[in-house]
């Protein structure tokens, strides 16, 4: 299941005037920043998502140019959540506005999986007012593709005999984890369609691409994919950046801007119930130039505090050109939920504690009255 043009369609559903016309999620027109979702109206004058907000516009002055309204979206898409998991509780959350649904066994309940998926379809619109395509097939692979088949509010079902005869006409370009270099080369080697890499030798494949991934996107040409869906899947990580209206080389403000990136994170981290040992430094500078640094802590963190002293520490000593910041963006993974703490003494025992209630004073302040109200302090350091 995918919503349709998600951020825009909540848009159009929040404001009927918007409602027909071209509606673009992200930055403002005279601002710097880049398309986060376009309507369909907006994608037949060939707007993406990622495009830079000033091409957006050149292609669309008419549009309807918004800011994107994060809890109005995880809001309307909780509720959709609600109701898929309301038909089988095998359901993995794929991202914000995406799902996979286990709906075997389910005939004697519900119907046939089409049956199933009108099902969903009309309880998704009537308590939301959204749109969402939906594929059915044998595994992931296929019914993802099928959700892309006929979007927008598309149904796509391909029975396990369907798979070779359904994937054959398709581009290349759509099967899962193509990137641009990987394109590039099946370009040059006149590999256009699904039914062409099929047919295209396996060895030779392998010399071009690596034996691994060869082999990937041969199994995905004939149907073959995990039909796997995984209730308890946690996202990767957990990541916030921002664009600078003009480029910035001021440290106070850029440490002020990844204060403020690493209290949502963190924030974002203990409503998961999530901790990470690994931060990100994201740094992005005139031309779209990018660097990311990494550094592993001694032990998983959902403090901002640990997320700001190590993402500036990163900036500081990373070896970065010395030019103005476009954008700054921090983040935080690796999940060790079996890492051990330090040592368990009585007096870092009550220090962590005390540690905690201050996080979860935070986070009940910033539910109730808003963000950035109340901050921790952070000791400043410069190098």
């Amino acid at each position: 299941m995918d919503l349709d043009a998600f951020f825009a369609s909540c848009e159009q559903q929040a404001h009927p005037e918007y409602r027909g016309r071209p509606v673009v999620v992200g930055a403002l027109p005279g601002h710097r920043g880049v398309v986060a979702a376009a309507s369909y109206e907006a994608r037949r004058f060939g707007i993406r998502s990622a495009m830079p907000i000033a091409e957006a516009h050149r292609r669309c002055p008419d549009a309807v140019f918004v800011r994107p309204q994060m809890d109005r979206y995880r809001r309307l898409s909780r509720q959709v959540f609600e109701i898929l998991t309301s038909i089988t509780p095998c359901m993995e959350a794929a991202s914000i506005d995406e799902a996979y649904l286990d709906v075997s066994g389910l005939e004697k309940l519900f119907g046939t999986p089409a049956v199933i998926a009108r099902t969903i379809k009309q309880r998704i619109v009537e308590q939301t007012g959204l749109t969402a395509s939906v594929g059915i097939g044998p595994n992931r692979l296929i019914a993802k593709l099928g959700s892309e088949y006929r979007k927008p509010d598309g149904l796509t079902v391909v029975t396990p005999d369907q798979v070779l005869g359904f994937l054959a006409p398709m581009p290349v370009a759509n099967l899962r984890g193509l990137g641009r270099q990987t394109q590039k080369i099946f370009r040059r080697l006149g590999i256009k369609t699904v039914a062409e890499l099929r047919a295209f030798p396996p060895q030779k494949l392998e010399q071009h691409l690596g034996e691994t991934a060869a082999q990937r996107f041969r199994q995905q040409a004939f149907g073959i994919a995990s039909d796997q869906v995984f209730t308890e899947r946690r996202r990767k990580s957990i990541s916030k950046e921002t664009t600078f209206e003009t480029d910035v080389k001021d440290h106070p403000l850029l440490r002020d801007a990844l204060r403020r990136l690493a209290a949502d994170v963190a924030r974002t981290a203990r409503r998961e119930s999530l901790s990470g040992s690994v931060v990100t430094l994201k740094i992005r500078f005139a031309g779209f130039e990018t660097y990311t640094r990494q550094h592993t802590l001694p032990a998983p963190t959902h403090d901002e505090r640990d997320l700001l002293t190590t993402a500036w520490q990163l900036f500081l000593s990373g070896n970065l050109p010395d030019k103005p910041v476009r954008l700054i963006g921090v983040g935080i993974s690796g999940w060790n939920d079996d890492q051990p703490e330090q040592a368990d003494l009585f007096a870092a025992q009550v220090q962590r504690e005390d540690k905690q209630r201050v996080l979860n004073t935070i986070d009940d302040v910033s539910e109730k009255f808003g963000k950035g109200l109340l901050q921790v302090g952070v000791p400043h350091r410069t190098a």
